[in-house]
């Protein structure tokens, strides 16, 4: 292995080492501040914690795009909108089975699915322009009005979707902060610093992580679109897999669902949406991901299209499957990638066998679920036509 390549590894690590340290920053400081101007918790998770913790995606994706590297910039949001359904949902199914229990989160599925096909029908083209970014940025600012509407009115009935904002500013670090938060002042002043050192973390990483990435991408002879679908993707998603995996064990098990729904619907809204918007040109989509990568992705997010209707629990056989098919889907990228004789016969099992099985999987989880909601209601209805029976029934003998 060459210096180059050891070096690059040393910057990759670093990299990936500010972006989490930078994404916490952020996150806490903007909480804590929405806080203290006075904006309700509803409002803070659902976009100052929601767009925070897409940071690491924008930082890395629009440093790509800026360098000339689009085609990591692309990588970087379909292989993390890839790994957070399949790896890391899949791994935190593991740790204990998940559920979707709030109404908002149900919305959200459909939701992201129609945003990543808007991402590949905008790409077909051959990239995202400026308008296209405007676009999509515009329909992430509809979809987060129209969110924050629909949860007030469900806090109004006494529904109150907890988004786990007051988990975000009392965990871990918030903490160690908290005797500096003791006036309204010094609250702020703490939360500036860390929103400031956040960014400041994420963008250095972001130029670490970019610039290693391209000179490992060299040194192996693969794409960018490769390295930002696997090691970047993966990267870039640690705070996702981090916060979703100690929400399961903790029980928050809806929770975990809808940070990685959220974040999905943020990376193609706000990190695709502003990338096109400042790139000088746009950003390119090379073939490979149109034909085949975008198309995985919408393939995933309809994988969780029977929690929308259903409102079932992802169990853990359920998860070490998801975990196998992102396993099997990042083998793919490698065999591609070098030309690998086994490629072949490896497509072919994927085509006729996997994604077959993989699908009737899906519609009969949905079919059950729907035939057990109907069979519930059922049981109810007849549970309760006995008690008015007795209405009527004394009226033959009264005659």
């Amino acid at each position: 292995m060459s210096t180059v390549t050891i070096s690059s590894l040393f910057l990759l690590i670093g990299g990936f080492v500010l972006l989490v340290l930078g994404g916490e920053a952020l996150v806490r400081g903007a909480a804590s501040l929405g806080k203290t101007v006075g904006l309700s918790s509803l409002i803070i998770g659902l976009t100052v914690v929601a767009f925070a913790t897409s940071a690491p995606e924008l930082a890395v994706s629009v440093g790509a795009a800026l360098t000339g590297s689009p085609g990591l910039a692309v990588g970087n949001v379909v292989g993390s909108n890839i790994a957070n359904i399949l790896f890391v949902m899949g791994l935190t199914a593991i740790f204990g089975a998940l559920l979707v229990k709030v109404q908002l989160i149900k919305a959200d599925i459909p939701i992201m699915i129609g945003f990543s096909v808007l991402a590949l029908v905008l790409a077909l083209d051959g990239g995202f322009s400026v308008l296209d970014g405007i676009l999509l940025f515009a329909l992430l600012l509809v979809y987060l009005v129209g969110t924050i509407w629909f949860a007030r009115r469900q806090k109004v009935r006494g529904i109150d979707p907890q988004l786990g904002v007051e988990e975000v500013l009392n965990e871990g670090a918030g903490r160690l902060t908290a005797k500096l938060r003791a006036t309204a002042l010094r609250s702020t002043t703490v939360d500036i610093l860390l929103v400031g050192l956040g960014v400041a973390m994420l963008v250095l990483g972001a130029q670490f992580l970019v610039s290693s990435a391209t000179s490992i991408a060299s040194a192996l002879g693969v794409s960018e679109l490769i390295i930002g679908l696997t090691i970047v993707a993966i990267g870039t998603s640690l705070p996702e897999l981090a916060t979703s995996v100690i929400a399961a064990v903790r029980g928050e098990r809806d929770m975990a669902v809808g940070n990685l729904v959220g974040s999905n619907i943020f990376n193609i809204g706000a990190v695709l949406g502003l990338t096109s918007m400042v790139a000088p040109n746009g950003v390119a989509v090379e073939a490979a991901a149109i034909n085949f990568d975008l198309p995985v992705m919408i393939a995933v997010a309809l994988v969780l299209l029977p929690l929308a209707f259903t409102g079932q629990a992802i169990a853990r056989w359920e998860g070490f499957v998801m975990t196998a098919m992102y396993v099997a889907y990042v083998v793919y990228l490698i065999l591609a990638s070098a030309d690998h004789q086994v490629l072949r016969p490896f497509s072919a099992a994927m085509l006729w066998f996997v994604l077959p099985i993989t699908a009737l999987w899906l519609a009969a989880m949905a079919g059950y679920e729907l035939g057990r909601r109907r069979g519930e209601k059922s049981t109810v209805e007849d549970d309760a036509s006995p008690t008015q029976q007795p209405e009527t029934a004394p009226e033959p003998t009264a005659s």
